[in-house]
């Protein structure tokens, strides 16, 4: 910037430039008048007044008249929808002395059943073996010892009555396999067809046929009826109560469906009618420490589908 500087102001001495700025400042030199080359230009007041139309304004109240209506009416129709329920009533409901069974069956058992011998490949398709009451000799699709002692004929715990649905083919196999394979006895243990254990043919657990556990078939275990007996409490803990109802001073009954096995021991329970308020959780903690007596089959304890009532009374 000192090259537009003149050469005497660089080489002035302190005290002159000193002086010089003072008269200067009280003895200013008079500047040319200033000419505009330009013309101001009018723009629009955009700090004015909107220049609303009588129709917009009117139309803006009515829809805000509006909202603040149907707000109005909203929280009145909602405070009066809340005015309407009423507190939940209890009823006492006083179980029977013995345990309710599931409707009798006259031709379906329940259960079902599984096996294999942890082959690598899934079981093959074929037929079922002979249905009897009692099994001696699982089924195979391959024959691991083909020189036996004793030859029995092989068979499923599934009663004679009940007429399964399966292939015309002479190989035993499993019927609910659809790709065709190679023999085999499928990836399940125990004995028997399947991907499951227990001697049987399918998924399950059991020496039955089918998804499901305990002999039979039709899924699940044995139902009360044709032939099975009902399984009876003989360990009957009370259940406690929840702090919920217990302060609600709640009563009632609680209906659970589970499976007795063949060892009285309760397995699978569910809730089939509930009361909540954390009854439901304190009848399945009860149910799970009763003990029964099996229902059973020929004199043969076996898994059986039961539904029972737990009940909540403040005395």
């Amino acid at each position: 910037m000192h090259l537009l500087l003149q050469n005497q102001t660089l080489d002035e001495p302190l005290w002159k430039s000193l002086f010089r700025n003072i008269d200067e400042f009280f003895f200013p030199k008079k500047l040319p008048p200033l000419v505009l080359t330009s013309k101001p230009v009018p723009v629009r007041d955009i700090w004015g007044f909107y220049n609303y139309k009588g129709r917009g304004a009117a139309g803006s109240t009515v829809i805000h008249v509006l909202a603040v209506a149907i707000i109005i009416g909203v929280t009145y129709l909602g405070r009066k929808m809340v005015d309407v329920i009423k507190p939940k009533q209890t009823v006492e409901l006083i179980a029977p002395d013995e345990i309710p069974a599931l409707p009798p069956s006259k031709s379906v058992s329940g259960g079902g059943g599984g096996g294999g011998d942890r082959d690598k490949l899934q079981a093959s398709p074929g037929r079922l073996p002979k249905q009897s009451l009692q099994q001696i000799t699982p089924p195979a699709a391959v024959i691991r010892n083909e020189d036996p002692k004793l030859a029995v004929d092989p068979t499923i715990v599934v009663p004679p009555e009940i007429k399964l649905q399966q292939p015309n083919v002479p190989d035993l196999g499993n019927p609910m396999a659809h790709l065709p394979s190679i023999a085999s006895n499928g990836t399940g243990s125990g004995g028997g067809i399947g991907s499951g254990n227990g001697g049987g043919v399918g998924s399950g657990e059991g020496p039955g046929y089918g998804p499901g556990h305990g002999g039979g078939t039709g899924g699940g275990a044995y139902r009360v009826g044709g032939g099975v007996s009902a399984p009876k409490v003989i360990f009957q803990p009370d259940p406690e109560y929840s702090e919920e109802a217990r302060k609600a001073k709640f009563q009632g009954t609680c209906v659970l469906w589970l499976v007795v096995g063949p060892d009285g021991k309760p397995r699978d329970i569910r809730v089939a009618r509930t009361l909540g308020l954390g009854l439901d959780e304190k009848a399945i903690e009860a149910v799970k420490t009763w003990r029964f007596e099996p229902g059973r089959k020929d004199d043969k304890p076996v898994a059986t589908q039961i539904n029972v009532e737990v009940t909540f009374r403040l005395y």
